[in-house]
């Protein structure tokens, strides 16, 4: 059988890439070629699929190392027993590809992920190799993301910080009894250790970077990692749960969320078909609730239903909003920052907004209105100078008044 082109190896691999969400590429030390030396930039502008937190587009190069792979987890299309086209690059290929990508302005940085072919810790070697060649042969300066293997030997991880700028580990699913029963060659334990392992490094480099300016910076974008949703019976407080305790324990930049699509000649131990994505949508945003809102794990937990689950039609802080109509309405021209963080509709810019704009006058309605996007779903919980909810806030039927009206998507061929 003849082996692939280069150019069927890219389709292959790139295609099979494309199930891994945590490809974002904040937070890493701003670097550059003006100066006429090195190739590449992690600050500059292209043809991109991801975006920065200050609104930058970065390009990425999102391609797998191979897919062959001697792990059969049920829910990778990947897996040692799935029935797909094989294919393999060798490092150098990455490099050249990468390279190539870039000077067409197709790109702005790498993201290298793997199957384990032979064993882990010779694949993490190859990968490794690539961020090596890039950095110290090709002065390459624009961005690598590597996705690390936590069974692969510890310092074969340490070196991947030292060329990436951001490392990652998948914590695959958000329960152990669910990475037992659909990943049976990974171990939740070995996973936490290698990203444990990755904080400890991070925090190392920077406090020898403290007292040795010349230190090689390790990871300077931290890591993430990356928990499939709906292949196993986690409900949505199993997922918010393990988040907070990720975030806390290895002070990971994010936790990315992957709704699990369907595969080829899938186990039947797999779900039939795919969790709606709205799931995953609602998860991100009580992400943020943790993150950004002041949340605590257990009150975005609240939030969820009986079943564990959050609710489809509402996002996370409406939810909890309504389960908790004690802490409502809130006053905008008194209340703290905290407090304004929880009502419905306010965002973290209209509450600095407001804050602003009260310390010079007394707050209407009309003037909240001008800042947000609809009013209609502050009314309930808020006060201002000329509006007080009186009873609306009590209402047996508040979430349907303000629970946005979902519109059906029309079938083409329906009769």
């Amino acid at each position: 059988m003849s082996q692939p082109s280069l150019i069927e190896r890219l389709a292959i691999l790139a295609d099979a890439a494309k199930y891994d969400a945590s490809c974002a590429s904040s937070g890493t030390s701003k670097r550059n070629s003006k100066n006429g030396t090195g190739i590449g930039s992690t600050e500059g502008m292209g043809i991109c699929h991801a975006y920065a937190p200050d609104g930058r587009c970065i390009s990425l190069l999102k391609i797998l190392l191979t897919n062959h792979c001697v792990f059969d987890c049920h829910y990778c299309i990947n897996r040692k027993s799935s029935n797909v086209r094989r294919a393999r690059f060798t490092p150098q290929e990455v490099v050249d590809l990468t390279l190539s990508f870039y000077r067409r302005n197709y790109i702005e940085g790498l993201f290298l992920s793997s199957g384990i072919v032979r064993n882990s810790s010779h694949t993490m070697e190859q990968m490794v190799e690539v961020g090596r060649i890039l950095r110290e042969e090709h002065d390459f300066r624009g961005y690598i993301h590597l996705k690390t293997i936590p069974e692969a030997d510890s310092e074969l991880v340490r070196q991947a910080g030292l060329w990436a700028d951001r490392v990652s580990i998948n914590v695959e699913l958000p329960t152990k009894a669910g990475l037992t029963k659909l990943a049976p060659d990974k171990s939740e334990a070995v996973i936490e250790g290698a990203m444990a392992d990755v904080k400890e490094a991070i925090a190392e480099n920077k406090d020898a970077r403290k007292h040795f300016r010349s230190a090689p910076k390790f990871a300077p974008a931290g890591q993430s990692t990356q928990m499939i949703v709906g292949a196993d019976a986690a409900s949505d407080a199993d997922i918010v749960g393990k988040a907070s305790a990720l975030y806390g324990q290895f002070r990971l930049r994010r936790v990315y969320y992957s709704a699990f699509s369907p595969i080829p000649d899938a186990s039947s131990v797999l779900p039939l078909k795919r969790p709606p994505l709205i799931r995953e949508h609602r998860l991100y945003q009580s992400d943020w609730l943790m993150r950004f809102y002041g949340f605590a794990p257990q009150e975005v937990q609240a939030a969820a239903g009986a079943d564990g689950m959050l609710p489809l039609d509402i996002d996370p802080k409406l939810a909890w909003a309504l389960k908790f109509r004690e802490s409502f309405p809130v006053d905008v021209n008194r209340a703290p920052r905290e407090m304004l963080l929880r009502v419905p509709g306010l965002g973290t810019k209209v509450v600095g907004a407001i804050l602003a704009s009260r310390r010079h006058r007394t707050l209407r309605l009309e003037d909240v209105a001008k800042l947000t996007v609809s009013v209609a779903k502050l009314r309930p919980f808020i006060v201002t100078a000329d509006w007080r909810p009186v009873l609306l806030t009590d209402r047996a039927d508040l979430r349907t008044l303000i629970t946005p009206q979902r519109s059906e998507q029309l079938e083409l061929f329906a009769a």
